[in-house]
């Protein structure tokens, strides 16, 4: 596909596995700012480069539709994350033929995966750029710099042109499951949150909460327990809200969330968070509390569905008297059970994060051209999930799973259960691994996936075209 203006027009080239930038022009200064080779191309010129951050920024430059936009100007968005950069145009086909009223978010990466992959902010950015390119992809996009925990992270995201901030504090959220006093607040970081306890209690004093369904009578005990469970979180998420807008230099937006924690967010809670944040001078258009157990990565939704609904019912309805901020659904790729059920439960005020289900539709296409690679990215997801699994919520058994491949239908393993998650999580020790030659596991991964791009991308929008059209129905609620 190609991208023109009045000056250029743009394309990705292909031979064979190798990728290149192409760019032609009437004037040959028209091509001053991209890096490559020019030449004679009828009565034009045509100059063909590397995939480099240098002709990435260049790109944007010349083209609107390549910059980032704020996703909070619409109702509905869906991100897609992408390990390997390759991933981009199936999802923007997904979103060109499932999407329709749905923002995509299709630079997408938590600082975590970016340090497991050895992989910089402006990278994610430039493979979004070139992916779509490579689509001919006109209808805007997002760029999420994901589950950012620190002052270091915001900075990388806003070096590298991100607009969207997801800002983490779960690493200060308390344990409170044994019970707490008022005597525990007392280590609370008062200064960092302009505030003492007896403000605190007194600001909540006599509160009914209404949560759409429902009233709920807080107590000063569920006040107290709010403090302690969420107080410091609360004061670091100011402390990085107020680190990236004091530093941005671009028209930014901040998303909140509590998600990874092992302890579910009450509605008081959730209540109690917003108000803190507000009150210490933050906004933001999304926020992510931890719901009811049942996300688990890569797998269907686990739950109760109707327990489900209400509780999202409930925390739409406390972001609707903060001025009716989105939703946000995290560990939420193949869910497909609860599409429909999040939409009208959020009346489409929802923003849906994928992550590793592109890079599992990938290892499919791996399975079918280079088993012996897809053996040894077995072996080593399997024998590092005790270790990986930590970071995230999940519940696969390596011992439900083989450990020879030999007449196992390798399709069919990447979409069962157990080794779906497996393979999942494993991703980071798999492509920083080198096979027994010594070849770079991720580099072969990429030329494999890369000479077979329009198998690939079709594999990545089917999949992907699935999560997207409940969310396209829901989103003119």
């Amino acid at each position: 596909m190609t991208l023109r203006t009045d000056a250029l027009e743009a394309d990705i080239h292909y031979d064979g596995a190798v990728r290149s930038l192409h760019v032609r022009a009437a004037a040959a200064d028209a091509l001053a700012p991209f890096e490559g080779e020019i030449r004679p191309d009828g009565e034009a010129h045509l100059l063909e480069g590397p995939l480099s951050t240098a002709n990435a920024k260049a790109l944007q430059d010349a083209f609107e539709v390549l910059r980032p936009q704020l996703i909070s100007r619409h109702r509905t968005s869906v991100g897609t994350g992408d390990r390997i950069g390759l991933a981009g145009p199936g999802q923007a086909a997904a979103f060109a033929a499932h999407g329709q009223g749905v923002m995509p978010v299709l630079a997408q990466q938590s600082i975590r995966e970016m340090d497991r992959l050895g992989r910089s902010a402006r990278t994610v950015m430039d493979e979004a750029v070139f992916g779509l390119l490579e689509a001919g992809w006109e209808g805007g996009f997002g760029a999420d710099c994901d589950h950012i925990k620190t002052t270091e992270g915001i900075d990388r995201g806003l070096e590298a042109g991100f607009v969207m901030f997801t800002l983490d504090p779960g690493d200060h959220v308390a344990d409170v499951t044994g019970g707490v006093t008022a005597a525990d607040a007392a280590s609370l970081p008062w200064d960092a949150l302009e505030d003492t306890l007896e403000q605190t209690l007194a600001r909540y004093a006599d509160l009914t909460l209404d949560v759409g369904h429902s009233r709920i009578e807080v107590t000063e005990q569920d006040v107290i327990t709010a403090a302690v469970k969420y107080g410091a979180a609360v004061a670091e998420a100011i402390r990085l809200y107020r680190h990236a807008m004091e530093n941005a230099r671009h028209e930014i937006e901040i998303e909140f969330a509590v998600d990874e924690t092992a302890w579910l967010t009450t509605f008081f809670e959730h209540f109690y968070l917003a108000t803190e944040l507000k009150r210490l001078g933050a906004s933001w258009f999304s926020f992510a509390p931890r719901y009811v157990d049942g996300f688990e990565k890569g797998l269907d939704f686990l739950g109760d569905p109707e327990e489900l609904r209400r509780n999202l019912e409930a925390h739409h309805a406390i972001s609707e008297q903060f001025g009716g901020y989105r939703i946000s659904l995290h560990s939420g790729s193949d869910k497909f059970s609860i599409y429909p059920l999040c939409v009208e439960a959020t009346q489409g005020h929802v923003h849906l994060k994928t992550s590793g289900t592109s890079y599992l539709c990938a290892l499919e296409v791996i399975a079918a051209h280079d088993p012996e690679l897809f053996a040894t990215i077995w072996e080593i997801s399997r024998a590092s999930y005790v270790k990986a699994r930590a970071s995230y919520q999940v519940s696969a058994h390596e011992d439900r799973t083989p450990t020879t491949l030999e007449g196992v239908d390798l399709t069919e393993l990447i979409r069962s259960d157990d080794a779906r998650q497996i393979l999942h999580v494993g991703y980071g020790d798999s492509l920083n691994a080198a096979l027994p030659s010594g070849e770079s596991i991720h580099d072969r991964f990429l030329r494999v996936v890369a000479a077979h791009q329009e198998e690939h991308t079709a594999v990545v929008a089917e999949h992907i075209g699935r999560h997207l059209a409940p969310f396209s129905a829901g989103a003119g609620a």
